[in-house]
């Protein structure tokens, strides 16, 4: 199954507004056939349209352990543009919350990057 997603990015967690909006996160998430699998990959690229990054965007990928498993996930940033062009470096992506009632999952990214 894919999904793709056009999210809000935000500088905090609070996905009711009180959190700045810096941009847009746009991928997919492939989940395998296999249901008893509890890893997927994400293809994401985030879209910034605030502050210094403005206009600038990064792609990340890789595998996502989501809970139970209580795992951090590490992503690859695989590039950017903008201000990341040629940019390198690796994301971990943490759970933080889902609300079952609005199919909202709330998701914290730590991104470690280096660019020219």
């Amino acid at each position: 199954m894919v999904t793709l997603n056009d999210d809000k990015l935000t500088l905090g967690p609070d996905p009711d507004n009180n959190s700045t909006s810096v941009g847009k996160a746009r991928g997919l998430y492939h989940f395998p056939s296999n249901t008893t699998s509890f890893v997927y990959e994400m293809i994401y690229s985030f879209a910034f349209t605030y502050g210094d990054y403005n206009g600038s965007s990064l792609s990340l990928m890789g595998s996502v352990f989501p809970p139970p498993s209580g795992a951090a996930s590490e992503l690859s940033v695989a590039g950017g543009t903008g201000v990341f062009r040629f940019a390198r470096g690796y994301a971990v992506l943490n759970y933080v919350s889902f609300d079952p009632l609005r199919r909202m999952v709330v998701n914290e990214l730590d991104v470690y990057v280096s660019h020219y």
